[in-house]
């Protein structure tokens, strides 16, 4: 069957969602999962940005053998020196060039003429391939970019040296017969199209971005970019996941394939709605919590008598597995260190010591430990940054009848304790009131969400909470069974990450305009 490449860019457009803030280690560990993902392509980041992008393109590079690293540019020379410096010690670096060449974009955006978007767009092109041996570019806004130019565009990216043409719907316009109508003509009728790969890259807006991925495999695209859960600007791009379990599942239809380890999927997915704060809606298809659920009555007798009567992918595929072990406050390491192999964790002993106490703390206090409990636990400290303040205790007082009260109890850094308390219009409110007479620091809560990790009474709850100050947005996120000390864990942990964001950004970020 045809090989679809799979370019995966949630460290660069993923990224961009509103409220989405990765450090240059979250960055790394989420690189990491996608090589065990065996995804082909990986953007790192868009080096010229700033000097932290730049830094984190670099250690992704470093860290990832397995698969192309890849960093965005502008058709810029300083972009493309940028991105070198970045890339130079991959094992396989490619660059993303990009120019837009839609009318739109440039009457209002470029203030270019079609000549000059040709000339600049060449130019950029021939000087890349100096330093990189693979160099793909992007038309932004193809999808509303007038088909004849389109084609222009193609046939010079052809001849100055790209590798990949990418054909992006960046703000998700067209419907599936029209973006696949934009592959089968251009490979009708450019000259050399047989010597690039043609690639697609898709927007949500109009909820229509893995169907339009899918028009372009039938119509001849090479190579689908997307992003894990289709995080992304606005609306979110292509997920992954999707077109790779749609062409898996109708390898009968599409004839064709990714190369994906698709038992990592779920692994993937969960790593990544950790470290972005974003919750994967329970509806989300593959990946989504209901996936794979079934109430209605019907559907449970279907099920009972032949799985395939409502289940089209099966839970494993992707990597689910229904565990036998149950653990609870009288199990041992060994079980303990078994349920984490299952669950796909290989720890070093001192960390295994380090989990089984967790473990063991938190058997105490609920009933039965679930996988959901075990992974949140796992994944609460799978990146750390410096702890400029740590939560030592926290006291609560309230009623129907009184005024919510908090105290709480911080260590800084340097070893120096203090004890502060508080009133608010609730009992979240006074804990972070508190807080903050602690750390000085004046943050604006952006967002607040709670959700239940596990199921039952004593669930384990994580908060997701969000904090901006001066322009810079980081989030925060905390487990517990006690939803209030989860809230504090969650404010102290973005309080820290802001400080540490502040203290390392060195310069901001350009103004631009991304694909």
């Amino acid at each position: 069957m045809r090989k679809i490449y799979i370019f995966d860019t949630t460290l660069r457009d993923g990224e961009q969602s509103p409220g989405v803030n990765l450090n240059t280690e979250e960055k790394v560990e989420i690189a990491l999962q996608l090589e065990r993902l065996k995804v082909d392509r990986i953007e790192a980041g868009f080096p010229a940005a700033s000097p932290g992008d730049s830094a984190a393109v670099q250690a992704v590079a470093g860290a990832v053998r397995n698969s192309t690293i890849i960093g965005l540019s502008r058709s810029r020379m300083q972009d493309i020196d940028a991105a070198w410096e970045a890339l130079k010690g991959a094992q396989d670096p490619c660059l993303h060039l990009f120019l837009a060449s839609s009318p739109i974009h440039r009457k209002y955006k470029l203030k270019m003429e079609k000549h000059q978007v040709l000339e600049t767009a060449e130019a950029a092109i021939r000087y890349a391939r100096q330093f990189f041996s693979k160099v793909e570019f992007s038309p932004e806004d193809a999808g509303r970019t007038e088909l004849d130019f389109l084609c222009e565009v193609t046939d010079m990216a052809i001849r100055a040296g790209a590798t990949v043409v990418n054909i992006p719907d960046t703000v998700g316009y067209l419907y599936p017969a029209e973006f696949g109508n934009i592959f089968k003509t251009l490979k009708e009728n450019v000259p050399g199209i047989e010597k690039i790969q043609l690639s697609a890259h898709c927007h949500d807006d109009l909820g229509m971005a893995t169907a339009n991925a899918l028009a372009a495999i039938l119509n001849g695209a090479d190579q689908i970019e997307g992003t894990v859960n289709g995080i992304g600007e606005r609306a979110g791009n292509t997920a992954i996941e999707e077109v790779a379990m749609a062409l898996n599942t109708r390898q009968d239809f599409f004839q064709a394939k990714t190369g994906l380890q698709l038992d990592e999927i779920a692994r993937t997915s969960r790593l990544v709605s950790k470290l972005t704060g974003m919750v994967v809606p329970g509806n989300k298809a593959i990946v989504g919590a209901n996936a794979f659920a079934h109430e209605s009555g019907i559907h449970q007798d279907g099920m009972l008598k032949e799985k395939t009567t409502y289940e089209i992918i099966s839970p494993e595929t992707i990597g689910l597995k229904e565990s036998k072990l149950v653990l609870g406050k009288h199990s041992g390491r060994h079980a303990f260190r078994e349920k984490l192999i299952d669950l796909g964790y290989d720890l070093a002993e001192d960390a295994l010591n380090a989990a089984f106490a967790k473990f063991k703390d938190l058997a105490d206090k609920k009933k039965e430990v679930g996988d959901e409990d075990i992974r949140a636990l796992l994944d609460e400290k799978l990146v750390s940054i410096p702890e400029a303040f740590t939560l030592e205790t926290m006291q609560v007082s309230y009623g129907n009848q009184s005024v919510p009260t908090a105290t709480v109890r911080i260590r800084k850094l340097d070893g120096e304790v203090f004890d502060e308390v508080a009133i608010g219009n609730g009992s979240v409110d006074a804990i972070y009131k508190a807080i903050d007479k602690v750390t000085k620091e004046e943050v604006e809560l952006g967002d607040y969400s709670i959700k239940s990790v596990s199921q039952g009474k004593d669930a384990l709850g994580e908060v997701h909470v969000v904090l901006r100050q001066n322009g810079i947005a980081v989030s925060g996120r905390g487990i517990s069974t006690d939803i209030l000390e989860a809230s504090a864990k969650a404010y102290v942990h973005a309080v820290n990450r802001l400080l540490d964001k502040r203290s390392s950004q060195t310069a901001s970020r350009n103004n631009v305009t991304l694909i």
